[in-house]
């Protein structure tokens, strides 16, 4: 289309730069806003990695606990069969000391 006279282009002119002004300046926003969002997802992405490591060391410390306390119900274990063997043995040895007699 044509303009009517000069103003009516200047104005046209006018309007279209104050639009792209507009434009430009919402892109930078965007821009600044996408940036911080980026921030914000690498931030979330070391706390989960902390959070995952964290409970591994928690799961991890907990197996090695559970585990020494196996063993030392397990060696429990182990001195009480003993201690009943020798004590089984002992009364075998008494009691054929009287039957020699």
């Amino acid at each position: 289309s044509t303009f009517a006279n000069a103003a009516a282009a200047k104005t046209m002119i006018t309007t279209i730069s104050n639009a792209l002004g507009t434009a430009t300046n919402k892109l930078a926003s965007l821009g600044t806003s996408s940036t911080g969002l980026d921030t914000h997802l690498t931030f979330v992405g070391k706390l989960q990695d902390s959070l995952d490591a964290g409970v591994g060391n928690l799961v991890d410390a907990d197996l090695a606990k559970e585990s020494a306390r196996l063993q030392s119900l397990q060696t429990k274990q182990q001195l009480g069969i003993q201690a009943l063997s020798i004590a089984n043995q002992s009364s075998v040895s008494i009691l054929s000391l009287f039957r020699t007699s």
